[in-house]
């Protein structure tokens, strides 16, 4: 859960209780982020199927952006006055969701699971993206450009699990096994 500090200085401009607002909804970030690279190499190592190659070289380079967005968060933490928590002990500890739950599977099952992934940090990184917007700008434009990279990302996904109708095959599902099996299935 995101913890508020106050940090001993922060950026000019901004107090340093708006900085460890900040601070906890970056450190929030920084987890969701580590998080899904770690899941998304997951994937990388254990697709299997007729869409193997297809998945496995469309991940490395979301894998790198994610990577680099988690710098960059980290990176601004540092810069507002915190210390970003990068160990997996902190990311377990503070995460408010399961880990990833679906293990060696067909590409387009992992595929369905990782629309859901993405469903949900997005939508707590557009929560994000409100709470900087309203202090500090510059944190605000980190987020919205990550924002705009995750939702290209979740497209490319997406793109294999729509049916020429423009339906998803996702469409419902509330858990990651659900989403695999219904695109696995379609």
């Amino acid at each position: 859960m995101a913890h508020e500090v106050t940090p001993r200085y922060t950026v000019p401009g901004l107090t340093v209780q708006d900085a460890g607002s900040l601070i906890g909804v970056l450190q929030q970030r920084l987890h969701a982020l580590n998080d899904l690279h770690l899941t998304l190499k997951h994937v990388h190592w254990n697709v299997v199927g007729p869409h193997f190659i297809a998945v496995h070289e469309m991940l490395d380079p979301q894998v790198e952006r994610v990577r680099a967005m988690a710098d960059d968060v980290a990176e601004r933490i540092a810069a507002l006055g915190g210390v970003a928590q990068g160990t997996p002990g902190a990311l377990v500890a503070d995460r408010a969701w399961e880990d990833y739950s679906v293990g060696r599977a067909d590409a387009i099952a992992h595929l369905g699971a990782l629309d859901l992934v993405y469903t949900g940090v997005l939508e707590d990184l557009r929560n994000a993206v409100g709470k900087a917007g309203d202090t500090d700008p510059a944190t605000e434009d980190l987020l919205i450009e990550q924002l705009r990279d995750l939702e290209q990302f979740q497209w490319f996904i997406r793109a294999h699990l729509e049916t020429a109708g423009g339906a998803l095959s996702t469409e419902g599902a509330t858990t990651e096994a659900d989403a695999a099996k219904r695109s696995a299935g379609s």
